[in-house]
């Protein structure tokens, strides 16, 4: 008896074929022939390769979520310097567990609203630190930038050319927590400041 034919199950056949024949080389055409369907049945789950993009970057995602929500959430009270080196490594390692898996993520929109609130606890960590909300939030952002180009060109370097790439990452990130202390200074002296007039 053939396989229901949904979402999940396309998205996952999909996310596998990747690691098989990479981004440039996943089609909707090759998806629909490796799943013994006609390309048409698979546009009432995904009408385009962006909104297949989009569904796979957001199902990735939500295998991060599962995998480190617990291990972050054990960081509450910890410095929020370690919640960033964390998350960074983490998300660092969910974009290369696949093929071209920074590239996936290069554009694409989360197909699935609830899984914004995936960084309710990081943001939470660092408001709680004394950064403000938008400052929190665009921490947070150039973090996942920062990541996901380093990856990106990680995973377009050829075989056997990655060198020194762990240091070069721990920099990166250093040099993100550096800085996001030094604004947190300012921040917090800024507001001492006012409180004393």
């Amino acid at each position: 008896m053939a396989q229901r034919l949904d979402r999940e199950r396309i998205v996952r056949r999909a996310l596998d074929l990747l690691d098989e024949v990479g981004l440039d080389g996943l089609t909707l055409r090759r998806l629909a022939s490796d799943l013994g369907v006609q390309a048409a049945a698979l546009y009432w789950h995904v009408p385009s390769k962006a909104a297949l993009l989009d569904e796979m970057a957001t199902t990735m995602l939500r295998d991060l979520i599962v995998e480190a929500n617990e291990e972050l959430a054990a960081l509450e009270g910890e410095p929020w310097q370690d919640c960033v080196r964390l998350s960074a490594v983490r998300f660092r390692a969910a974009l290369l567990a696949r093929r071209d898996g920074a590239r996936v993520f290069s554009g694409t929109y989360l197909a699935d609203e609830r899984l914004a609130g995936w960084i309710d606890l990081p943001l939470s960590i660092l408001v709680g630190a004394g950064f403000t909300v938008p400052d929190a939030t665009r921490s947070w952002g150039t973090l996942l930038a920062f990541v996901q180009g380093f990856a990106v060109e990680e995973q377009a370097m050829p075989a056997g050319a990655s060198g020194d790439v762990e240091e070069r990452f721990a920099f990166g990130v250093d040099v993100i927590v550096r800085g996001l202390e030094s604004r947190l200074g300012v921040a917090v002296d800024g507001v001492a400041a006012t409180a004393a007039r």
